[in-house]
């Protein structure tokens, strides 16, 4: 799959929890991750065009597990669509980012099909995304203090298995509703590009 990434969650930007592994400032992680495909398959079924999110809660650090997610899926896939992107996200299949998602997220709900409103500039660091009733989030860039002058913040991640390289960014909003819910502002956003295959992230 390639395509747009947006990964929006409750800490401070530049998510730490990508560096030394645990959340600030609060003990633990929340947040979702979502993907517009601009490019993608899975053996032969097409999914160019369509969307997915994750809304993930963890009670303490990511990697110490115990966590909840949310899958959402785009209505406009077909079922056979709908099926290959809830076994890409089951991490039964290979991706080492699903499969690390899938074992420190043992309990999941059911997939909901939602419409996707999505927006998304990586460069200028502006994103939004509304996912039916369970989710909507918007990104600005992040700002001088003295100035008030746009910052650009980039990080790469040679050895990522999310992404290789993002633009830090700022949610000015992450409304989360449904059986896992939220409400933060002012928190992490992440924008990259991403290529993801069964053997792992490749951009």
């Amino acid at each position: 799959m390639k395509g747009e990434y947006l990964k929006n969650c409750n800490c401070i930007a530049a998510c730490p929890c990508d560096t030394e592994g645990f959340p600030k400032p609060y003990d633990h992680c929340e947040g979702m991750a979502a993907m517009h495909i601009t490019e993608g398959n899975f053996g032969g079924i097409k999914l160019d065009g369509l969307h997915w999110a994750g809304i993930v809660q963890w009670p303490g650090a990511m990697h110490e597990g115990n966590g909840k997610m949310q899958p959402l899926i785009d209505e406009r896939a077909t079922a056979e669509q709908r099926d290959a992107l809830l076994r890409i996200l089951s991490g039964k299949n290979g991706g080492p980012f699903f499969e690390i998602l899938a074992a420190v997220c043992p309990e999941v709900y059911p997939p909901q099909f939602v419409p996707f409103a999505w927006e998304f500039d990586r460069d200028g660091r502006h994103a939004y995304l509304s996912a039916g009733k369970f989710l909507k989030t918007a990104t600005a860039p992040l700002t001088i203090p003295a100035t008030g002058a746009p910052q650009r913040v980039k990080v790469l991640m040679p050895d990522g298995f999310e992404y290789k390289e993002m633009e830090v960014a700022k949610a000015t909003t992450l409304e989360v509703a449904g059986e896992i819910s939220f409400s933060h502002q002012n928190t992490n956003s992440s924008l990259a590009y991403v290529e993801h295959t069964q053997d792992g992230v490749v951009a």
